[in-house]
């Protein structure tokens, strides 16, 4: 679990408010996982953790190579018929491969 290495020294490092803010999860959440007593899917967090912390880069079909954690900030973003690109993204979001809501 190189994962859980990597979070503990960031928690370590940065101390646990800043990993808790980066990865965008609870006080309750990040300690249950450091203390290997986390009830949910640890997958979501090990990519959260490596998606913040490893500068993973995905392919996108709109924005070329892009970081993960772009990826899935541009996922989440509202659709925005104002803005060709947030339209172009919207619509290449829905079937790409990297698209979180389409993983089994």
């Amino acid at each position: 679990m190189q994962w859980l290495e990597l979070l503990q020294s960031k928690a370590a490092e940065l101390g646990r408010r800043q990993v808790e803010a980066d990865l965008g999860v609870s006080k309750t959440t990040l300690s249950q996982v450091l203390n290997s007593k986390y009830p949910g899917n640890l997958e979501n967090i090990q990519r959260l953790v490596l998606e913040t912390y490893t500068h993973q880069m995905v392919q996108c079909p709109i924005l070329e190579e892009i970081s993960a954690k772009r990826c899935h900030s541009e996922q989440i973003r509202p659709f925005s018929a104002s803005n060709p690109q947030r339209v172009a993204l919207f619509r290449a979001c829905q079937t790409c491969p990297n698209n979180r809501s389409k993983r089994p």
